[in-house]
């Protein structure tokens, strides 16, 4: 089972601007490498973090209005959201610690 979620244009707003939680949005996309290659330790730390941080998947080539609303140029890139709004972002694959460095300060 995954501890991650996926959102869409119709539902990003439900999922990431209106949860409780701090939502991290890995913006990807299938034919991105580095994208695969986070994955694995964006479910990681889901599974780690689990009822302090909520991870959401965004396919930036099927949900092209919400990557365009939030000005997504390269995959991944990875938005914290706090309250609906953009507290920190990550571009680029990054090792699990650096990822964290990023998240911890926020939850």
């Amino acid at each position: 089972m995954t501890a991650t979620t996926t959102a869409t244009d119709s539902n990003f707003a439900a999922e990431v601007l209106e949860a409780d939680l701090p939502v991290l949005v890995d913006f990807w996309a299938e034919w991105c490498a580095p994208c695969k290659m986070v994955a694995p330790v964006l479910e990681q730390i889901a599974a780690e973090y689990a009822g302090r941080l909520k991870i959401v998947k965004v396919d930036i080539d099927s949900s092209t209005e919400t990557a365009r609303a939030y000005g997504i140029l390269s995959a991944p890139t990875l938005n914290l959201y706090k309250g609906g709004e953009v507290v920190a972002q990550i571009v680029g694959a990054k090792p699990k610690r650096a990822l964290l460095s990023a998240i911890d300060p926020h939850l």
